[in-house]
C-alpha cells in the first residue's frame, strides 16, 4: 500500500493511518486503473481486519472502497455482512459497557469528558462524576450538551468512590439503568470520572461485588489521564509509611494511558523519559500522546480492554471484600462557596502570590467565579504553578452570583486560603 501511495503522490503512510482522508484527497488525481487498484487494496485490507477481529477498522477500509466505487456490489455485500455480525455481537452482549476515567489531579479528565459528551460519535454516554473536594465544581466545568438536559449526569460529592461511597456508586449505576429503561433510550456506555486521588481498584471491584451491576453492566476499561509535565514529580513523591502512591496505582491499573499536556513538555527526550517511567510500571499499556485531552473515541470507548486476570495478577487482594486503602493524610481539600463578586485585579494579585508561594504543595486549584463588571462566568484552573482561565457562559438573569473555589494539596492552611480569597471580594476594603 505504501508503494501505491507513493505512485499517486502521497506520503507519510496516510493511506494506512487515515484511509478515508487519503481517498478524499487523492481520488480526483487517480487514473481509472489506479482507482481500480485502490478499490482492491481497501477490500483486501478490510478482509484482513475482519480476520483479526478489528471490525471498526474493517468498516473504515470498506468505507474507503465504497467512496472509490459506490456501486460495487462486492463492497456492498462485505459492508452488509460486517454490519450484521456487529448487530449479533451487540445482541449477544447486551450489558452496558462502563469505563472508569482516572488520573492524578489536573491531568485533564474534565476536558476529556467534555470531548466525549460533545463528539459526534452517535453514542449515548452517561456520566457519573466523583471529586475529592467540599464544593462541587466539575458540574460547572462539564458543559454536558444534550445529556446534561436529560439528567443523566450524576455527581457524587460526599467523599472518594474508592473509600466511603461504593454504595453510592452502585446506586448511581442503578439509577442510570432504571432511567434508561423508563425512557426507552438505551445507553451505549457509562463513564465514571473518579477523583484524582482515587485508587481505581475498588471502583473496578464494584462490577464483581454487586449482582445487579454484574447483570446489567460490564467493565469496558480503565482509562488513565497522565499529566506529562508533572507525572514524574508525583511518581517520586515520598509517602508516609502505609500510604499508597495513587499516581503509581492509576498507571498500574490502566488499560489505556492518555499522556496529556504534551505541549507543556519542553523536549522529545523528556516525553520519552516519561513514557519510559510509565512502561516501568505498566509495560504493555497502549499510550496515546494528547494535547487538551483530544483523542479519537475508538481509543477510549468500546475497547473491551479490561482483563480481570491481569488485575488479579497485579493485586492478589483485589476480589477480597475489604480493600485496605488510605489517602495521604497530608493531602486535604479546602472549599470556598460565597455569594457576591470578586474584583479582578485583587484576584489576580492574590492568585499570583498564592501560586508563587504555595504552588509546589497545591496539586490543584479550580473555581467558577463571578467577577465584578463581567457578564460571563470566570473559570479558573491551576495545577501547581501552571495557571489557566477562560469564560464559560453568561450568568442567567436573576441567577445569584456566587464564587466557588476548591484547593487540593499538601499541608493547606484553611484560614489563610479563606481569608486571602475573601480580601478579593467586591466591597472588602482590604486587599493585596
Amino acid at each position: 500500500m505504501a508503494l501505491f501511495e507513493t505512485e499517486v503522490g502521497g506520503s507519510d503512510s496516510k493511506i494506512l493511518r487515515e484511509p478515508l482522508a487519503f481517498v478524499e484527497e487523492f481520488m480526483p488525481k487517480m487514473s481509472t486503473e489506479q482507482k481500480a487498484a485502490a478499490l482492491q487494496l481497501f477490500k483486501v485490507r478490510g478482509d484482513l481486519m475482519v480476520g483479526l477481529g478489528a471490525t471498526k477498522r474493517a468498516a473504515t477500509e470498506y468505507s474507503a472502497a465504497a467512496i472509490l466505487a459506490p456501486d460495487d456490489d462486492e463492497t456492498k455485500a462485505k459492508r452488509a455482512k460486517l454490519e450484521s455480525s456487529d448487530k449479533l455481537q451487540k445482541d449477544a452482549d447486551s450489558k452496558v459497557p462502563v469505563s472508569v476515567l482516572t488520573g492524578f489531579l489536573g491531568s485533564g479528565k474534565t476536558t476529556l469528558l467534555n470531548h466525549i459528551l460533545e463528539a459526534h460519535h452517535g453514542k449515548r454516554i452517561a456520566v457519573i462524576e466523583n471529586e475529592f473536594g467540599e464544593v462541587g465544581i466539575d458540574d460547572s466545568l462539564v458543559k454536558g450538551g444534550s445529556m446534561a438536559a436529560e439528567e443523566n449526569i450524576v455527581e457524587m460529592n460526599n467523599g472518594c468512590i474508592c473509600c466511603t461511597v461504593r454504595g453510592d456508586l452502585i446506586a448511581g449505576l442503578k439509577k442510570l439503568i432504571k432511567n434508561s429503561k423508563k425512557t426507552g433510550k438505551a445507553l451505549d456506555g457509562v463513564l465514571i470520572e473518579t477523583t484524582g486521588l482515587a485508587d481505581p481498584a475498588p471502583v473496578a471491584q464494584t462490577f464483581f461485588a454487586d449482582d445487579f451491576v454484574q447483570q446489567h453492566m460490564r467493565l469496558d476499561g480503565i482509562l488513565t489521564m497522565v499529566d506529562a509535565k508533572h507525572i514524574i514529580q508525583h511518581l517520586d513523591d515520598e509517602k508516609p509509611e502505609g500510604v499508597e502512591n495513587e499516581a503509581v496505582e492509576q498507571i498500574a491499573f490502566a488499560d489505556r494511558i492518555l499522556l496529556n499536556k504534551c505541549d507543556l513538555v519542553e523536549s522529545e527526550e523528556e516525553l520519552k523519559e516519561v513514557e519510559k517511567r510509565i512502561r516501568a510500571i505498566n509495560e504493555k499499556v497502549p499510550i496515546k500522546r494528547t494535547t487538551n485531552s483530544e483523542v479519537e473515541m475508538d481509543f477510549i470507548l468500546g475497547i473491551k480492554g479490561f482483563s480481570l486476570d491481569k488485575i488479579i495478577e497485579m493485586d492478589d487482594a483485589f476480589l477480597a471484600d475489604e480493600h485496605d486503602h488510605q489517602h495521604d493524610s497530608r493531602v486535604t481539600s479546602v472549599g470556598i462557596d460565597v455569594p457576591g463578586e470578586v474584583v479582578q485585579q485583587k484576584l489576580n494579585d492574590w492568585i499570583s502570590w498564592l501560586l508563587k508561594e504555595k504552588g509546589v504543595d497545591l496539586f490543584r486549584s479550580k473555581g467558577v467565579l463571578a467577577v465584578k463588571g463581567m457578564k460571563q462566568k470566570f473559570v479558573f484552573q491551576a495545577i501547581h504553578m501552571l495557571f489557566a482561565n477562560s469564560m464559560e457562559g453568561l450568568w442567567d438573569p436573576g441567577e445569584e452570583k456566587r464564587c466557588k473555589m476548591v484547593f487540593i494539596g499538601k499541608n493547606l492552611n484553611r484560614e489563610e486560603l479563606t481569608s486571602g480569597f475573601m480580601k478579593c471580594m467586591a466591597g472588602n476594603t482590604g486587599g493585596y
